[in-house]
């Protein structure tokens, strides 16, 4: 039996290639993913996402059609990012009242000028936030601190803590979830 040896290109070599690459595909990627996505958030983490395929192939001279290779390979990231469980933003949790529709951020970010009363719900509502953050498992704390508060990507809290995007992402999704249904009890019981 033969043993076929499979040459890996150096590592220099592969890192020149792929910083070429970044340079001469970046934008134009960003420009193909941004419209078909929700946010730039979204975009940027799709964007690390074939950064990171493309990066991790072991020889990146067998492709033949770099460019083609790479809008596939964002073509399919957005699509499995539809696919796959939506990451839940808790700026999304919605509440109604008599005058209509109000988000949860809306009420977060409200001045001061809006009345006594409204402060004092605005109190109460980042208490009462901080309160289900603490009762979080730390991993989906952090997570969900590192993302929504401290503006890291799901791919960048990813990286720095060697966790698969997939892990991070659904942290992120149980701690929306735990957080959104401790709103709506605190909701649901001023207006009980």
């Amino acid at each position: 039996m033969e043993v076929v040896e499979k040459i890996t290109m150096p590592q220099k070599e592969k890192d020149n290639i792929i910083s070429q690459t970044v340079s001469k595909y970046g934008g134009k990627l960003m420009s193909y993913i941004r419209p078909k996505v929700k946010n730039a958030e979204d975009a940027e983490d799709i964007l690390q996402e074939v950064w990171y395929q493309f990066s991790s192939l072991t020889n990146l001279s067998e492709i033949v059609n770099v460019g083609g290779w790479l809008y596939r390979v964002t073509a399919n990231k957005i699509t499995d990012k539809y696919r796959k469980k939506k990451t839940e933003n808790l700026e999304d949790f919605v509440y109604e009242d008599e005058d209509g529709d109000f988000s949860i951020k809306d009420i977060l970010l409200m001045d001061e000028s809006a009345g006594p009363e409204v402060k004092m719900f605005q109190d109460e509502i980042w208490k009462k936030l901080f309160e289900a953050l603490e009762e979080l498992p730390e991993k989906q704390r952090i997570v969900y601190v590192e993302n929504e508060l401290n503006d890291k990507t799901l791919q960048e809290i990813a990286d720095e803590h060697g966790e698969n995007i997939k892990t991070i992402i659904s942290r992120k999704n149980y701690a929306v979830k735990h957080l959104r249904n401790r709103l709506r009890k605190l909701y649901e019981d001023l207006n009980s």
